[in-house]
């Protein structure tokens, strides 16, 4: 049977390359992201714990689904857990389950993460937040596949396979004594690193155009604009390239997406070139410049209109024009101009 499933998985994953550029919701052909899609088929077929390790927005819930799919757990439960967005005090009760009257609140029994997840996958993202207490107990869960219901001395047998995710250096943290040792060397027999976007950059072209599919008209983006898209660090990787991407097409209404789109994009993503870092920082910069003296210029030196279309205070805009030293300079008329004028005159 796991020999039957094997084949059937690997023809699920090579038909998505052959009729998209999606494999399992992600998206890439640079030869990083082949490797990351091979890798997964393998981690798919076996039964053991896989650690994914990536910055923020490569696509780590994503990388997840796709284990779940491609293995003979696929008709069974996936079921993800953020753990840095669960109470400490309720941890426990999260991923164990509790009995009623187990504690003030507990009216009811509830069955936990590892119950819920039985004969499937329990996706345990930002394992780095969780607290040394419950590290402990969940290396026991991993190990003796057993696990206890607060309030209950009944144990019960847990067959859910765990995936989890992390953007630190667990190593690091295990140093600094914030995360244990011995859960860590159990999580990591096969550790997966998703590519940032910055070393995936020939797969940026792919993804935009990937994330404009379904558009009725469909927008066209102009070689300036990817050529400008590429110049970015993406310290948001693929999750802040489709942001930018939504920007951009507002800002385009609709049509060809240009230059000073992508720029206004971002422009208006929460990241100011004075705390961006480094070269990140420097280009932004640059495109910021950039973008605001073409405002000025097509507003004729109108500085309020200019205000408007950036979407910026007025006093920003002066602000701005004060750093990055720009002043509008008045274009010299054209001959047919000066011809017009005389033919009135």
């Amino acid at each position: 049977m796991q020999q039957a499933w094997n084949g059937r998985g690997n023809e699920i994953a090579r038909a998505e390359e052959r009729d998209c550029p999606a494999f399992c919701g992600m998206v890439g052909r640079s030869r990083a992201m082949r490797r990351f899609f091979a890798l997964l088929r393998r981690v798919a077929e076996l039964e053991i714990p896989v650690l994914l390790v990536g910055e923020t927005g490569t696509g780590k819930e994503l990388a997840a689904r796709a284990i779940h799919r491609l293995s003979p757990r696929t008709g069974g439960p996936f079921l993800p857990i953020n753990c840095a967005a669960v109470a400490r005090e309720i941890f426990e009760s999260e991923l164990f389950g509790h009995e009623r009257g187990a504690f003030t609140s507990a009216y009811t029994r509830k069955e936990g993460a590892f119950e819920a997840a039985s004969e499937g996958t329990l996706f345990l993202d930002e394992i780095g937040e969780l607290p040394l207490a419950m590290q402990a107990k969940l290396l026991r869960a991993i190990e003796l596949k057993e696990i206890r219901r607060v309030g209950s001395n009944q144990v019960f047998e847990s067959n859910a396979r765990l995936v989890a995710a992390t953007n630190r250096d667990l190593a690091a943290e295990v140093e600094a004594g914030r995360f244990r040792a011995d859960l860590f060397y159990r999580l990591a027999i096969m550790p997966v690193h998703l590519p940032p976007l910055r070393r995936r950059i020939e797969d940026l072209e792919l993804l935009v155009r990937f994330f404009l599919q379904g558009r009725k008209p469909a927008p066209t983006v102009a070689p300036e604009a990817i050529e400008t898209l590429r110049e970015y660090a993406w310290p948001g990787n693929v999750r802040e390239l489709k942001n930018v991407v939504e920007r951009s097409v507002i800002f385009s209404g609709g049509g060809r997406i240009e230059r000073e789109h992508v720029c206004r994009a971002l422009m208006h993503g929460g990241l100011s070139p004075a705390s961006a870092a480094g070269g990140e920082g420097k280009l932004l910069e640059r495109m910021e410049r950039r973008l605001i003296a073409a405002e000025l210029a097509r507003n004729h030196g109108n500085k309020k209109e200019t205000a408007e279309s950036l979407g910026i205070a007025k006093s920003t805009l002066f602000e701005k024009l004060k750093r990055y030293g720009i002043g509008y300079v008045v274009p010299p008329r054209s001959r047919l101009e000066e011809e017009r004028e005389g033919c009135e005159a």
